[in-house]
């Protein structure tokens, strides 16, 4: 892995880890598409590398995070569904992320779903975070799990989960953010631990490029939350829809024509 492919993926990271398409697919495919992807180091770095784009939640919500005590009861009761499947099946999730297959066909079903949300969920009640209720958010952290399957996104799981109890599409995309902070933190430290029990070490360089990755990933991301919120609010969910409909597409057909995109 040199400092080109830790720029790229650092990029793709920023843009796509709050956008509701699915930032893992997306770093899965640029890594195979590279031919780094079978690189123990990277598959960490993908992992990694979210850090910063979650530290760039805290800088812009940062009064959120200074409120009450209940705020963060709310993000622990949602981050608990995610805890446990993640433990429960990791070995099953690390296996889903070797196939681009996967992520294909799920990027292309999340773009289905994604064409009709804004007519499913059309009648929020719901417009700030301090309105949603604690089963609520344990609702919401159920949703979240289906992020575990490549291609699906966290952050489209999250949201459609929070519109289907009758958030806005604001408060559930705001939601959905502060809920990556307990969930890639933790999703992190499991992968360094893993990484330090199979007997891996970090190299001088390879702190380097973890820490210019999640600057980059840091200052892309604060970016593209501004940017999708405002989008969001006007448009809604359908480009972003007909988006993974197209990657899927062409993921699927490419794979189907005999291109190895494989990353074992």
């Amino acid at each position: 892995m040199n400092i080109i492919h830790v720029i790229v993926l650092a990029i793709i990271e920023g843009i796509t880890e709050f956008l509701p398409i699915s930032s893992t697919g997306h770093m899965i495919i640029a890594s195979s598409v590279m031919g780094i992807a079978s690189d123990p180091f990277v598959k960490l770095f993908t992992v990694a590398v979210q850090l910063g784009a979650i530290l760039s939640v805290v800088v812009l919500y940062y009064k959120r995070f200074l409120q009450s005590f209940n705020f963060y009861i709310k993000l622990l009761i949602a981050f608990i569904p995610a805890a446990v499947f993640g433990l429960l099946f990791s070995k099953k999730i690390d296996a889903m992320l070797e196939s681009a297959l996967t992520v294909g066909i799920t990027m292309f079903v999340g773009g289905i779903i994604l064409l009709f949300v804004d007519k499913w969920f059309n009648k929020p009640t719901v417009t700030a975070e301090k309105d949603i209720s604690r089963l609520t958010a344990l609702k919401i952290g159920f949703f979240q799990c289906l992020a575990m399957i490549p291609g699906t996104s966290r952050s489209a799981a999250s949201i459609v989960g929070g519109m289907s109890q009758k958030l806005t599409r604001t408060a559930a995309a705001e939601f959905s953010f502060f809920l990556a902070v307990p969930t890639m933190f933790a999703a992190t430290a499991k992968k360094l631990w893993d990484f330090h029990k199979d007997g891996y070490t970090f190299t001088g360089d390879e702190i380097k490029l973890l820490v210019i990755g999640n600057v980059i990933a840091f200052v892309i991301a604060m970016i593209a939350i501004k940017s999708f919120i405002t989008f969001l609010e006007k448009k809604g969910f359908k480009l972003f829809g007909w988006y993974r409909i197209v990657v899927g597409a062409v993921i699927i057909g490419l794979i189907l024509s005999g291109y190895n995109l494989q990353v074992v």
